[in-house]
Parts: structure tokens; sequence; C-alpha cells
């Protein structure tokens, strides 16, 4: 049976991405809605992947007579010729694959051009101006594409007709000119590439065909994919549209342009976007031009903004999503050229989501599973402080949201060298191109000279979330030279500056910048997000600080509060080190009972901060060795102060001599020595002890030793002191009638015997406080299963434990016999590059591993405590994929940082709503 590589937009099936391709896909769609689409076909995504899989490089069998029949059809249907003389027929061939990629690979317009058919356009069209206009576009854009002619050498040559004609805008270029221009541009050609440029259109279609087929394996392509983690399973290769060419450029009366139904920068609901009256697609989207916003066709082209304002109301109708569509006016005849789902920011997709609920365009679920969780991270990005009393050195067009600081880089692979370095980059360049993305990736921010809100760089900082400031026409970008100037002001290479996306803004220097603050939609979004979800999401918060930043975010209550970070502060640190360097249980008890006083009022503002949510709090983990100095810190301090008594006692010395050389002379100075000899001694003494302290706790695999639950029942008075601190702080919460509920979690648990002990002094204290206290107290008791034995015999802790937490960084640590920062710093690269690992474990949770020792751990503590709430507080808490997988195998909840729980509320709808 014969393969079938060609679709015609009349039949093709609109759903069929894949196949298709989005931009083909939607094509059928629209014209099978009857919106004015040029006729055209499709070539499909299988075509592209046999082509590419041939080692010759040879199109499939019957590819081109299927596109020789359809080019029949589209002739037929318009009453054109391919290749002919009269009533020439001619085509833009584009890419468009299953996943929106703008710019990546190659377009080539008015494909079919010739000698012989340029003047058979000139009689139908009576323009010669419009058909050498439109022969010159064609050259460039064929001849870099297909025949990879660098753009460079066109525009020196297309430069130096402008000179001679005295003209700076293209559009004042006469026939003559153009006529020359094209001249030119086939000289070019065949000089470069040896060869005079192809005259026959059938070859040129075929030729067009491989190129794009080819773009799809072009580096920018390949790391745009690489970057947004598009899989072949998400998008594998390319279609290719065929499309019978409309012109903007024909007149007057011609225009072309790119919309969004909606801004997506705000996401406020009017129309959003570009055009320019007698000009071709790429004029717009290049940035060569500086466009007019659409708002101004109202009284440019009033009858056809009137159509345009139609079409958005049928775009997003048929799509049920913002759209990004480009168009043509071709002697005021509207047609629509193509439609895809709107690349938006944060901002605009929430705004948006809760605005098509309203209108109900869309319904609850579909506003929230439109937006991909990690989007929110958007929301939290700085941006520039609005007191900051600086004046912008010069303006462009606000074309993404959001303020960034760096230095001025003036290419992108030096862009992307500097910033793979650790540099803060803002990327400036007169106008960027699709092979500049790999500068985007590494770069704060894009400044361009030139282009519009529409331009490759705004739509792709606007994708990434990255603030872009495009069109400042004030500044004058020399790429060359490496510098940019504003009227008098230089800004060179490696100089700091300042952009904000939000206002068009730019700025000599660092500005301060402020953190985002949560919209009211988003505050909605988040609600309705809440309302389908499963997963309660907590916050790692350590203190009453953190635990203020997580209510903000929306957290659920606090999952994870680690008592060693409360040690850590410079006035509570000494006394931690008292209570380490101790000899006996007695001076060790001595400087708890210092301690005690500042937990407690710790986890009293804790739980009122979070009342009457619960509050997770773990016992001391780390080793205690963590909060002494290293030994040789202690020992390059205890020689500079051996070294200072020395010469202490050698200006002593010289004290005493001067007195008794000038005993009779009250006048004269004296040596006074800078400080208290027993002070010096003293603070000897005790840096001596710390290091004998540091070399007792040396172990060989500190993060496998003496730490969690094994430190607690050597040193049970540490514990102790921490559990009286939380059950006092939440009598004192009780008695001022805060209702808290405090949860006690036990690290590094292997066995319940562990477990059974600490449970002892928990019950016990628990008695004293209530007594002491006059109040019933409630708490919650429970392990952290973050070693491979605790979940192998989850059945018997859960006898012990009302909760586990895994503890999912050390559980992956321990599967993997993986030191986390050994791998990272030397292997994991170089897994993830070749696919040994697909993701880094510690980003993205194991779930072949790791998951399999949480789910069998879920389901053993279940069978022994069928109401045991079980949870997950490591980093992977925060990450979408691992928390659709906490939601599969049954977990109460996760916990994360503070700034990812509105990441986690969304993922965790998104994974009930997948669940369904």
């Amino acid at each position: 049976m014969n393969h079938k590589w060609v679709y015609s937009y009349k039949d093709g099936d609109g759903e069929d991405k894949k196949l298709l391709g989005g931009k083909g896909a939607n094509l059928c769609k629209l014209t099978q809605a009857g919106i004015r689409v040029p006729p055209g076909f499709v070539i499909t995504t299988e075509a592209c992947l046999e082509y590419l899989n041939d080692p010759d490089r040879n199109l499939p069998k019957s590819l081109m007579e299927e596109v020789s029949m359809h080019l029949r059809d589209v002739e037929e249907e318009i009453h054109r010729v391919f290749g002919g003389r009269k009533k020439p027929l001619l085509f833009s061939v584009r890419s468009g694959s299953a996943l929106s990629m703008p710019g990546m690979m190659d377009t080539i317009l008015n494909l079919g051009l010739n000698s012989d058919t340029l003047e058979g356009l000139i009689e139908d069209t009576k323009n010669e101006r419009f058909c050498y206009d439109a022969y010159r576009r064609f050259i460039q854009l064929f001849g870099k594409v297909a025949l990879g002619v660098p753009d460079e050498l066109f525009d020196w040559e297309f430069e130096q007709v402008k000179r001679r004609a005295g003209t700076v805008q293209d559009s004042d270029l006469s026939a003559d000119d153009l006529k020359e221009v094209c001249q030119k541009f086939l000289q070019a050609v065949e000089r470069y590439s040896g060869e005079p440029f192809p005259n026959n259109p059938f070859d040129q279609l075929e030729i067009a065909i491989k190129s794009v087929f080819n773009s799809w394996m072009g580096k920018r392509a390949v790391d745009y994919r690489r970057e947004f983690k598009i899989t072949p399973d998400m998008a594998n290769g390319t279609a290719v549209n065929i499309v019978a060419m409309v012109f903007g450029n024909m007149s007057n009366n011609s225009a072309t342009g790119v919309g969004f139904t909606r801004d997506p920068g705000t996401g406020e609901n009017v129309i959003f976007g570009e055009y320019l009256i007698n000009a071709q697609g790429e004029d717009v989207v290049a940035g060569i031009r500086t466009p007019k916003p659409l708002a101004s066709m109202a009284d440019e082209m009033p009858a056809q903004f009137e159509e345009l304002m139609d079409l958005r109301n049928k775009l997003e109708a048929k799509f049920k999503e913002v759209q990004d569509f480009e168009f043509t006016i071709e002697e005021g005849v509207l047609y629509c050229l193509q439609t895809r789902n709107g690349k938006m920011n944060a901002t605009a997709m929430v705004r948006t989501s809760v605005e098509m609920v309203r209108e109900g365009l869309i319904n609850k679920e579909q506003a929230l599973t439109r937006i991909k969780p990690d989007m929110l991270e958007q929301l939290l990005f700085p941006r520039l402080d609005p007191d900051a009393d600086i004046e912008p050195v010069a303006k462009g067009l606000p074309a993404s949201p959001g303020g960034a600081s760096g230095i001025a880089i003036f290419d992108a692979d030096r862009a992307e060298k500097l910033g793979r370095e650790g540099h803060k980059v803002i990327l400036v360049r007169e106008e960027t191109k699709p092979e500049d993305i790999h500068g985007f990736f590494a770069s704060q921010g894009i400044l361009t000279s030139r282009g519009g809100k529409t331009s490759h760089a705004a739509v792709v900082a606007r994708g990434m979330g990255k603030p872009c400031v495009a069109g400042a026409e004030g500044i004058d970008v020399d790429v060359k030279l490496r510098q940019a100037t504003v009227g008098d002001t230089r800004i060179s290479e490696g100089d700091i500056i300042t952009i904000d996306g939000s206002t068009g803004a730019v700025y000599l220097g660092e500005v301060p910048l402020i953190e985002a603050e949560f919209s009211s939609e988003l505050k909605t979004l988040l609600a309705l997000a809440d309302e389908r979800a499963m997963l309660k999401v907590m916050a790692n918060a350590d203190t009453p600080k953190d635990a203020q930043e997580a209510l903000k975010f929306g957290a659920m209550g606090i999952g994870l509060c680690r008592t060693e970070r409360m040690f850590n502060d410079p006035a509570r640190l000494p006394i931690v080190i008292d209570m380490i360097v101790a000899d006996t249980k007695e001076e060790r008890i001595l400087a708890l009972d210092k301690l005690l006083p500042i937990q407690r009022d710790d986890f009293k503002s804790i739980f009122s901060i979070m009342a009457p949510r619960p509050v997770t709090i773990r016992l001391l983990d780390p080793p205690i060795h963590e909060f002494l100095p290293t030994e040789q810190l202690l020992i390059d301090e205890i020689e500079i102060l051996k070294n200072l008594k020395r010469n202490f006692q050698g200006l002593q010395v010289l004290s005493d001599t001067v007195s008794f050389m000038h005993h009779d002379d009250p006048s004269r100075q004296k040596v006074v020595p800078p400080a208290d000899p027993d002070l010096l001694d003293a603070v000897i003494v005790k840096k001596e002890m710390m290091l004998s302290k540091v070399r007792s706790l040396r172990e060989v695999n500190p993060m496998l030793g003496h730490r969690g639950v094994r430190l607690g029942l050597t040193f049970p008075e540490i514990y102790s002191m921490q559990i009286r601190a939380i059950l006092e702080a939440a009598a004192e919460c009780r008695k001022e009638g805060i209702d808290v509920h405090p949860e006690i979690m036990i690290p590094q648990v292997c066995t319940a015997q562990e477990l059974k002990k600490v449970k002892e002094w928990v019950t016990d204290i628990h008695t004293q406080v209530e007594r002491t206290y006059g109040l019933t107290i409630t708490f919650s008791f429970g392990s952290m299963l973050e070693v491979v034995r605790a979940c192998m015999r989850a059945e018997n802790l859960a006898e012990e434990a009302e909760f586990f937490s895994f503890g999912t960084n050390d559980l992956t640590q321990a599967t993997f016999s993986f030191s986390r920062e050994d791998a990272e710093n030397k292997f994991l690269p170089m897994y993830n590059m070749n696919q040994i690992l697909q993701d880094n474990p510690f980003d993205v949770l194991d779930v072949k591993g790791v998951g399999k020792l949480m789910e069998l751990a879920v389901k053993w503590g279940r069978e022994a405590r069928p109401d045991i709430k079980v949870g997950i507080c490591g980093e992977h808490g925060g990450h979408p994929a691992s928390i659709e997988f906490c939601h599969q195998i049954g977990l109460t909840y996760v916990s994360c940082s503070g700034p990812r729980v509105p990441i986690a509320r969304l993922a965790a709808a998104h994974a009930a709503i997948r669940s369904k």
C-alpha cells in the first residue's frame, strides 16, 4: 500500500499535530471552519523522518508526485499556474512541528519566481516595484536557507544600493533600485556557491522542502528542544506547509501583521500585536522596520480592522485558547496565514486562565491544566524598585516584563560562555535572530535596538519568562566594536546595565530589585487548584520569618522545620559550641538550659504564625561537628593567637622597660599592652578545646555516621531539651487560646527500637509539661523515612509512628550509593548527557528505584496503621513530576521550600485531574 505523505488543508485531520505539525493541523482546522486561509497543503512529519533517516538524504518515493497532484488542485482553485508565464502561482514553504518552536526552523517566501514568472507577475499586477521587491526577498531567503549564503553578503549589497539611492528606508527604493538589488543578489549567490541561482520553480520547491526538513536538525532547533525538554514523544520531525502566497507588500492597501488575541505580557483581554503597511511578514517579526500597534489600524484601515476583530473572536471560540496569529491583507482582503497557542509569561497565563473561566470560554480544569506549574516561578522573580532614584538612559518597547541587571554582552556565543561561568549577562543586539537562541538561555535579559513587541527577541524572551526591551531606537548598537552609544553615553562590553521589560527603560549600572507580589488572579487560580488537589502542600520553614513567607505562598502547614537551622544564629552559636565541647553531661546540660528558652520562643512564634495548621519539627539531624570550625581553620587561628601572645609578651617587656627608663618623667608616654593577657590565654584554651573536640568527632563518612537519632540516643539530653521546648511552646500557645498542632519527627531512623526509645522520652516529658501547665497538649509523633532499611521495615515503624515523611535527598543518596556533592560535580552531568540516567535523581525523583521503595513503604505502613499520614519533605516535594508520583502512590502531603509552594499547589491539582 502506498504511503500517504501529503494532505490538503481541506481534508487533513486538524487534531493530529504529531503527523501534520501544529501549523499544518491548525490550518486544516481554519480551512474547514470557513476562515479565509490561502489554499495549500502539508507534507507530514513522517516524510521528514524518512528523509532524515536516509543516508543519501533522498526524499521519500512518490512524495514529489503527491506534491505535484496537490499543486494542480491549488492551481485550479485560484486560477494560477506554478511556473507559468501568465498568472504565475507563488508559494510560501514553512516548517511546523507538533510543538511551537518560534523562529527555530526555516521559512521561504515567494517561491516560484524566476526571470519568466517575474515578467508574468509584473504584467499581472501592473506593479513593477512590488514584483522586484518580492523577487529580492525570495533570492535572499532561498539563498540563506536553502543554499547557505550568509545574510551579511545580501545585507552589504542591499546597503550599497540604498546608499547610492540616498535612502534609509527599504520602502523608499524605486523599482529600478530593487531590480539592481535582485541582480546583485543573484551574483552574490553565484559567487558564494559557485552555481547559478536555481531557475526552475519545481527544482526550487524540492530544494526548499529538503531545507526545511534539514532545519529540524539545525543547531538552533536542537538547542531549543534540549532547553525546553522537547522529547521525540512530544514532537518528532517537522511538517512542511506549502501555501499559496498572498502579498502584504502589493500596495498601500496591503499590509501584514502578527496578533495575539489577548496581551501576552499582561493577559489583558485586548487584541495585541503589530502590523506594517506595504510589507511582508518577515519585516514585522525580524525587526527590520519598527511596526505600528494594531490599534492604529482602526484609523488607517477601519474595514480591515473590523474584520480582524471578528477573526480574533472566531479564533478564541474555535481553539479555546489565546492565539498567536499571522495575517496578510492583500489589496484590502484579509487572510489568516497561521495560528497557534500564544506563548505568554506566567502573569498573562494566570490572568487569562481566570478571566476565560469567568467568560465561560473554558472550564476550571482547563484553566489549571493550560499552565505548566514551573511557569509560576516567573511570578517570583524580582522587579525594579519603583522608588529607585535613577533616570533611564534610553527607552524602548516593553517586550517581556520583569527587571534584570548584568554585564552588557554583544554576541550570543560570548553570552553563553560567560553565563555558564556564572556571570549575569544582558544580551545586547541590534535585532536578534533565531541563531542567537543559545545566548538567550544564558542571559538574564535581552535588549535590542530594533524590532517590536512581536519581534523574535520579544516572543522568545516572553516564552522563557526573561525580561526584554525591544526597539530601543535611541541606542546605536555596534556589534563589531562591542559597544552601544546613547547620545554622548557609551556602553562598552562588560559595563553593568539594567533593563525593565515592564516599562521599556534601560539604565546604566545596577538598579535595586524587589520581590514580586501575588496578584489577585494568582490567588484565585491557586484556590481553584486547592479545590481539585488531593495532596496537601506544606512548606519547609525553619524560622518565624520563614513561616511568614510560607503563609504568603499559601502553605497549608510546615512539613519540615529543621531545628539545627535555629542553632546557626550568630547569637546562639556560642552556646551550641559550649554544648558540643562540654566534657561532661552536667556541662552539656548547662548549655542546653540556655538553649531551651530560645528554642521554645522560636517554636511558639512558629506555632502562633501557622495556627491552626500543623507544624512538623524534626529533631537535631546533622553531625554536631558541623557547628564547629574546620580542623585546619582552628589550627591556623591557634597559631595566630600564639604569635599574638608572643608579640603581647614582647609589648609587656617593652612597657616595663620604658617605665623603668623614664620612671622619673611622668610626662613620658607609656606603652600600654592592647589586651588582657588572661583573656588571650582563655581564648587560646577555648580554641584548643574546640580543636580537640573536632578531632575526636572526626568521621570517615559523617553523612552515614553519628547523626540524627543516633546522636540523640548518644546524648539524650539534647533531644530531651528539644522535645521539652516543643511541648512547652505548644502549652503556652494553648494557654493563650491559640490552636496548635505540633508534630515531633525523628530523623535517620532505621529500626523501630530507636523510635520506641525516643517515644519513651516524649511520653515522660509530655506528662511533665501537662502537669506543669495544667493543660492537655495534643501532638503527633512520627519518623522520617530516609534510610533504606526504614522503608523495608515500614510496617514495624508504623506501630510507633503516627506519620511518615520521606527525606528523599538522603534516601536518593542511599539508594544510588551516590554522594550528591561528588556526583553532581563529577559524573552526573556525563550520565545525563549520555542518557545513562535520564534526569539528575536529586532534581527529579527516581520513581523506578527510590519511588519503588516509597511505594512499598506506604503500602506496608498502611497495612499496620491504616490512617497513617505520609508525606515527603525533600527537595523533590516541589518538583511537578515528582509530585504527580506522590499523588499516584497515595501520599497525604508534599513539603517544599516556600517559594515553590505555589508551583506544588498547581502541580498537585494537575496530578489529581490527570488521575481521573
